[in-house]
């Protein structure tokens, strides 16, 4: 136990540490803090970015805002289709493609968009159970 505690006054203390840069400019340490560059892949994003803008099209011929699913689809919705999609990732994987809907990427991205969704929508009842409007 002590060794762990260790650790975590170590990166309290590293937090704490303010970096000066030749410049002079001063900024809060980096540490402990997520490195999205890292931790993303900008291939995926752009992926799913262009999954995105092709789903903006609606069958009446009309365009949906890109945000659109932002203001709420229930969480049903989203399993349901999560499961539909994953059904189709799965035939790829397994070598079935032939029985599939939809190509291995739009499955994947379709899985991402609704993974992301669900969780956008407990995340938005949880905030809004604890009334912070930021995370």
């Amino acid at each position: 136990m002590q060794r762990g505690w260790l650790s975590i006054k170590k990166l309290i203390k590293k937090i704490m540490q303010v970096r000066q840069f030749e410049t002079g400019a001063t900024k809060s340490s980096d540490a402990g803090k997520p490195n999205y560059h890292a931790i993303l892949s900008p291939l995926v994003i752009h992926r799913y970015g262009e999954y995105m803008n092709k789903h903006r099209l609606q069958p009446d011929g009309s365009l949906r805002q890109p945000d659109n699913w932002k203001k709420g689809i229930p969480q049903a919705d989203y399993f349901d289709s999560m499961h539909r999609h994953f059904l189709d990732l799965w035939l790829h994987h397994d070598g079935f493609s032939s029985f599939t809907v939809e190509d291995y990427e739009e499955s994947l991205t379709a899985l991402y968009f609704n993974v992301q969704g669900y969780l956008h929508e407990i995340l938005k009842e949880k905030y809004a159970k604890n009334n912070q409007d930021t995370i």
